[in-house]
């Protein structure tokens, strides 16, 4: 609906099937004769098409790697995205302009892509390549995207015109932030907790998030000289409703300090998927 009438290429391996897809409009168009019809190249090979196959290694990657119920969700909202590309593209498109294709069909594409993988679902991929990689080096989903789509972009400038790919890398950049900003799983924060009463707050965290926390024992108010108990852990952003909960429950006068991590060495929990 957007980035094909304006030009504009895709992020993952959407982007790379209509890469394929162009490739064969421009310089593979031709006709294969079969006993009873003949087949264009370009329906053999249209986006759509490509999109499903290019998929299939990374669905087994995904069974093997993340969890069965990701993958069976995942290769649902695939062969949805191949049917919608299809009936999509002999609808008349609302603009050709680059520059507005490219914006909104990020925009759309990453509340698309985030949703689904808050919702631990994903759309196939470099969403799972990124996923993955996460898990292995902490890079996030969204900068991962970014440095992969970077091929995109340059085999973009060449197959159709620069001034598009540069619209593309746009896209790529405002699809990847969106993408970030709604799967918060993936962003760590770092939490500090001055607590009266740490036999219970540890109690509730690890009962309602399970995660591990570092106790300092010791510690006194500036200003009351009152003994305190100091507790440190780790969090995704998506926990940070239950963190609070914990705290009502435990110890709702508690002061709480919630900060970014940058980077974390070390073994970090993440639920499986399934």
């Amino acid at each position: 609906m957007f980035w094909e009438p304006g030009g504009v290429f895709a992020s993952g391996i959407t982007g790379a099937a209509q890469l394929l897809a162009t490739v064969v409009r421009k310089w593979f168009n031709f006709d294969i004769a079969l006993p009873f019809f003949s087949l264009a190249t370009t329906d053999l090979f249209s986006t759509g098409t490509l999109l499903f196959f290019l998929n299939v290694p990374l669905f087994i990657l995904a069974w093997k790697a993340i969890g069965h119920r990701f993958t069976v969700f995942t290769f649902l909202a695939v062969i949805f995205s191949t049917i919608m590309i299809r009936l999509l593209g002999v609808l008349t498109p609302l603009t050709k302009d680059p520059i507005v294709c490219g914006i909104f069909g990020a925009v759309v594409n990453g509340l698309g892509t985030g949703f689904a993988l808050r919702n631990n679902i994903s759309t196939g991929g470099i969403d799972i390549l990124g996923i993955v990689l996460r898990k292995r080096t902490g890079r996030t989903v969204g900068t991962i995207n970014i440095m992969f789509n970077v091929l995109i972009i340059f085999l973009a400038g060449f197959v159709n015109d620069w001034p598009h790919a540069l619209y593309s890398a746009l896209a790529i950049f405002i699809n990847g932030r969106v993408m970030d900003s709604l799967y918060t799983r993936q962003q760590r924060l770092q939490v500090m907790i001055v607590t009266a009463r740490p036999k219970q707050v540890v109690r509730e965290i690890q009962g309602s998030l399970r995660r591990g926390i570092t106790i300092v024992h010791d510690a006194e108010g500036a200003f009351h000289h009152e003994e305190k108990t100091i507790l440190f852990t780790i969090i995704s952003r998506a926990e940070m409703y239950d963190l609070e909960q914990a705290m009502r429950h435990s110890d709702p006068y508690a002061f709480v300090s919630i900060t970014d991590s940058v980077k974390i060495l070390g073994h970090f929990y993440e639920p499986k998927t399934d």
